[in-house]
């Protein structure tokens, strides 16, 4: 029965002296969230976690390394992330020191911890028993563990039979190769290939038992809590409300799914708009009579980050880089227009415009024996070259120029430009619609984009 209670001005925190003499154990509880919004964070991160890499389900503790050691630069930290869930996991300790920082379900969680030592408990079990310390979390907090390696520790929801998983946690093994490993187990360690489970010790049988035959009551507890204390009645009525809200916030974690994204500036690669095409471009060639409109952009690597001297090469992974690393905002944009223009007949392509006749069907004419392109030119010396693309649609016809010309210094400058010819009223109308988001969007960022998955391409496989 938790019956002294204190009011602290700082993060609540449970210190439990090491009954070895050892580390002791440090919980400080940080802050506590929104109603229920622990079993639903929980269950969406549980299911990020089981499409890592690195993701196993073992001991009751589903867990993924998602940093690991980096021996040759001297870093023998890891990173780890685990759940903990309604049924807890059990006993058992680690080698290494330990910390990390989780956040609990919203049913809170009892964290149990017993830093007896292998000769005392060699000496008499008991001592196990005698180390034993609990700490309650409330539902739905932000809370930080550390203990040192050897300390015996479990994890389990705050009641039992709770329908709430206990916690997810993002662990830090401060040392991964700290404590007595074995020689196979430190191998493991250094080529990256260890996890949760292998560095892990479970409680022995005997311990089990006497583990069984203790009365709960008995253990000395610490219970953290932020807002109410955890034996009033405002902290019953919370914890209630967590408990229920938990369950629906945690029911649509679930059927929703877990989802992320990567978004990046393609480098910080800056992307400049010219008056007008290079003087000997190919685009000058291009509807030669008449145009409504044209532009012309630029960019220009530095020394060596392309990785090759083939401006073929280095055109082919730009092209490339236009289809695989289209802009999602550029597909978004083209997903409305095709929506709004398919009735009308005209051409569809979920790239922008600038270069969607690369996934035309025309193969007469193709560069790299790949990519279909109107036109083609380079030198002898394979340090430059241009294609062009396009295609004719009843509103309007277009062409683009890509080109790559490798500079003497090591750079390269990579160019995009686009011409228009309307045809009718509609298309006028469409080209000054998209005129300013085509200059100050599409192209530049389709430009960025293509040129940065040229130069991580190229790079990797010139690094190698």
């Amino acid at each position: 029965m938790l019956t002294l209670t204190r009011t602290v001005d700082t993060f609540p925190t449970a210190r439990i002296r090491s009954h070895s003499g050892g580390l002791p154990v440090e919980v400080a509880l940080i802050a506590q969230l929104g109603i229920g919004y622990g079993d639903q964070l929980i269950a969406g991160a549980s299911m990020r976690q089981r499409g890592h890499e690195t993701y196993v389900d073992a001991l009751d503790e589903p867990s993924a390394r998602i940093g690991g050691v980096d021996i040759e630069r001297g870093d023998a930290t890891s990173l780890y992330t685990f759940a903990v869930g309604a049924k807890g996991h059990p006993f058992h300790r680690h080698a290494g020191h330990r910390v990390f920082t989780a956040i609990s379900g919203s049913g809170g969680a009892q964290l149990r911890f017993s830093t007896a030592s292998p000769a005392q408990i060699d000496e008499d079990p008991q001592h196990f028993v005698r180390g034993l310390h609990h700490v309650n979390i409330p539902a739905d907090s932000l809370f930080t563990v550390r203990f040192g390696g050897g300390t015996w520790h479990q994890f389990a929801p705050l009641h039992g039979r709770s329908p709430h998983s206990a916690l997810f946690a993002l662990s830090c093994h401060t040392n991964e190769f700290g404590g007595d490993l074995t020689g196979e187990l430190r191998e493991r360690v250094a080529a990256n290939e260890a996890d949760i489970p292998s560095l892990t010790e479970v409680l022995p049988d005997a311990l089990r038992d006497v583990l069984a035959a203790l009365d709960p009551v008995r253990v000395p507890t610490v219970a953290l809590s932020l807002h109410a204390a955890p034996v009033s009645l405002t902290g019953r009525i919370c914890a209630w409300a967590r408990s229920a809200s938990g369950r629906v916030r945690g029911g649509w974690g679930r059927w929703r799914g877990a989802k992320g994204f990567l978004a990046h500036n393609g480098g910080g690669r800056v992307v400049a708009e010219q008056s007008a095409p290079p003087a000997d471009s190919l685009l000058r060639s291009q509807l030669p009579d008449a145009f409504d409109h044209e532009d012309s952009f630029s960019l220009v690597t530095d020394a060596g980050e392309l990785g090759t001297t083939s401006a073929r090469e280095a055109m082919a992974a730009v092209l490339e880089g236009f289809i695989e690393n289209n802009p999602p905002g550029v597909s978004r944009l083209m997903a409305l227009r095709n929506v709004l223009v398919k009735p009308l007949g005209l051409r569809t392509s979920p790239l922008g415009c600038p270069v969607s006749s690369l996934l035309s069907p025309q193969a007469d004419v193709l560069f790299a024996n790949r990519f279909p392109v109107i036109a083609q030119r380079g030198n002898a010396a394979d340090t430059r070259v241009e294609v062009v693309l396009g295609a004719d649609d009843k509103h309007l016809r277009f062409r683009s120029c890509v080109g790559v010309d490798l500079c003497g210094d090591g750079r390269a400058v990579v160019t995009l430009g686009t011409r228009v010819r309307t045809t009718n009223l509609f298309g006028r109308s469409y080209m000054a619609l998209i005129d300013r988001v085509h200059r100050r969007y599409i192209t530049p960022t389709m430009l960025r984009l293509a040129v940065d998955h040229a130069v991580r391409g190229l790079g990797a496989s010139g690094a190698g």
